[in-house]
């Protein structure tokens, strides 16, 4: 044990870090498509939009996978295909190729979080699940926030390294979880049931729509946000950047030291704070007008969103059987999946009919979410 947790949880965490040193492909998509495919911007719009169909299947699949053939398999196979995947969208140079390799891409790229989500219930004590899962959300943010730095340099030689890079990553990931993971899916006996009996769950069903709406509050910080403020209140690329390193820098330096003590409070309250933090400070962003009125909203959704950071993953660990956690997880992945896309879809509108309409339809979303959680503190306790 390493902290209080056994040493398969760090070659996990250690493996989702490297692979998210190693993300670089996906936040880097839209560019390398028109600048060096030089698709227009419809054709780079209905290539994302296969890529987040994909994605809607991906976690109902993995979530099956994980409680069928194993974690370890699941998690690895991923990783192995999403490397694949990878390579042939950096080799695709026509349109169907480029539209087939984006939408396997999205069916696999995410296909390890309810593998990893259920190996981390499986391998932790409930009482330090909530550290654990911070943790992870940790070592994800400093791996993006570093291969997002290194891929925006690395594009500039050439897009080529990136996939190759990502593809590394995916490999090492799935190398080091086949090698220092212990398989932890119970007997094939025990795994009766399916997905209807994660839907008959009126409580994880409950927290699932929660999820959905503290999801849909979160996207907007990659659809409609960037062009809100470079559209509208007229920041420079450059500007919006700087702000919104703020986020990285306060889940860096902040949520390792309070992840412990979060750990220890009641799950439901600490969540439905958090994600009331969060929507206060997007309804905040209906009245800046300038870089440092963004830093602060900025710094209270960061809040916010370091709160919630290790909770849903326990609250899904402790709310599933054994034999069924890859498929509650798989639900709760498919909860963000749908927020990507329904994002964009609800935000524009309410961008082109008022800013001030998009932002307090946030912190309304964020609020109801809040209180939903709230109103399922009780029966999550008892379970």
């Amino acid at each position: 044990m390493v902290g209080g947790l056994p040493r398969p949880f760090w070659a996990l965490w250690g493996g989702t870090l490297v692979n998210r040193l190693g993300t670089m492909v996906v936040p880097f998509t839209g560019v390398y498509l028109t600048q060096s495919r030089g698709l227009s911007l419809a054709a780079a719009g209905l290539v994302m939009g296969v890529y987040g169909a994909g994605s809607l299947l991906s976690q109902l699949l993995a979530g099956v996978l994980t409680d069928r053939i194993g974690r370890r398999a699941t998690l690895s196979g991923g990783m192995v295909a999403t490397a694949a995947c990878m390579l042939a969208l950096g080799y695709s140079s026509t349109l169907p190729a480029i539209l087939a390799a984006m939408f396997a891409i999205g069916l696999v790229i995410d296909v390890y979080r309810p593998a990893s989500n259920a190996l981390v219930a499986d391998l932790v004590s409930p009482a330090e699940r909530p550290r654990a899962y911070g943790l992870l959300f940790w070592g994800i943010n400093l791996g993006y926030a570093v291969g997002m730095t290194a891929g925006g340099r690395l594009a500039e030689l050439g897009f080529v390294w990136l996939f190759w890079i990502d593809a590394v990553s995916c490999l090492v990931f799935a190398a080091l979880v086949w090698r220092a993971v212990p398989e932890t899916r119970p007997e094939a006996k025990e795994s009766a049931g399916g997905f209807g009996v994660v839907l008959r769950d009126r409580v994880m069903v409950g927290f699932t729509l929660v999820v959905l709406g503290h999801a849909l509050v979160y996207a907007q910080t990659m659809t409609m946000l960037p062009v809100a403020m470079t559209e509208v209140v007229k920041l420079s690329p450059g500007q919006f950047g700087l702000a919104m390193a703020l986020n990285g820098v306060l889940i860096v330096l902040v949520q390792p030291l309070v992840s412990a003590w979060l750990g220890r409070r009641d799950a439901a309250r600490t969540f439905a704070t958090g994600v009331a933090v969060m929507g206060l400070g997007f309804a905040m962003t209906a009245f800046v007008t300038s870089t440092l009125g963004l830093a602060a909203t900025i710094a209270v959704w960061t809040a916010g969103e370091i709160v919630v950071a290790g909770v849903p993953g326990a609250v899904v660990a402790s709310l599933a059987p054994a034999h069924l956690r890859g498929r509650y997880s798989g639900l709760f992945g498919f909860a963000w999946s749908l927020a990507a896309v329904l994002a964009p879809l609800l935000g524009g509108p309410l961008l082109e009919l008022d800013p001030k309409a998009l932002w307090f339809t946030m912190g309304g979303v964020g609020a109801v979410s809040a209180l939903g959680m709230l109103a399922l503190g009780p029966a999550i306790r008892r379970r």
